[in-house]
């Protein structure tokens, strides 16, 4: 991967393999899946049919949208991502199930580059351990020039708020600059987080990545080199 732009519109969607314990955090899933397909944005997330992750993809088929997951192969092996919540493996990727194309590769860490050559921006719906490393490892690609593609986070119920604070500590703490604080995006909804479950996150999170103008990050490398003198284009085609 390059600091070279995609030309698709496809976008990834960073959540969790359970539903957590707040209907709005459902809500907010379906509500951005309908709102990706009706922007003609096709969908590429992590491949499961339960949990977040469902939701998501099956409010992008529901309103008439293109869906491809990207699963590692020793998730398929054992039938599925985990439920971290439930200890089972509840959320089965099925490798036909109608609508969803699915992606298979070889490792966790190419699934995220996979996700990531396939998308033009990224978005963070709630979810655990393995959500919020997506979401920082892809910022962390800004920051280092390895892409400048959008990164939002979906706050519903405030639910992302500690990564702002912490974001905020490592600028106070001199280990983040402060300009990079605008490499990560947060769509807000209403003051009243009763609100929340009913409100169109959908609609907030496409009018926040069409309005994205990019960040300034400090690029210290030039990620074309390779120490076997191969290309970029020669490894992983044009991004």
């Amino acid at each position: 991967m390059t600091a070279q732009q995609t030309q698709t519109r496809a976008v990834a969607v960073f959540c969790g393999s359970s539903t957590g314990n707040q209907p709005a955090f459902l809500n907010a899933a379906k509500s951005l899946g309908k709102a990706i397909a009706e922007a003609g944005r096709p969908l590429v997330y992590g491949g499961g049919s339960k949990g977040i992750m469902g939701a998501v993809s099956g409010a992008v088929l529901d309103a008439g949208g293109d869906v491809t997951g990207v699963v590692p192969y020793a998730m398929v092996a054992v039938g599925g991502e985990v439920d971290q919540t439930k200890g089972h493996h509840a959320p089965h990727i099925l490798l036909k199930e109608k609508g969803r194309e699915k992606v298979v590769v070889n490792s966790m860490h190419e699934r995220k580059a996979e996700m990531a050559r396939r998308s033009c921006g990224f978005i963070g719906l709630p979810g655990g351990y393995g959500t919020f490393e997506e979401v920082l490892e892809v910022v962390c690609w800004s920051q280092v020039g390895i892409h400048s593609k959008p990164v939002l986070v979906v706050n519903v119920l405030n639910y992302w708020n500690p990564l702002r604070e912490l974001v905020r500590n490592g600028i106070e703490n001199g280990f983040i600059l402060a300009k990079n604080e605008a490499l990560l995006r947060f769509v807000e909804g209403p003051a009243d987080l009763a609100e929340h479950e009913s409100f169109d996150w959908g609609k907030a999170t496409m009018e926040a990545l069409d309005k994205w103008q990019g960040a300034q990050a400090s690029h210290f490398y030039d990620w074309t080199l390779r120490k076997d003198g191969k290309t970029e284009e020669d490894v992983l085609g044009a991004v």
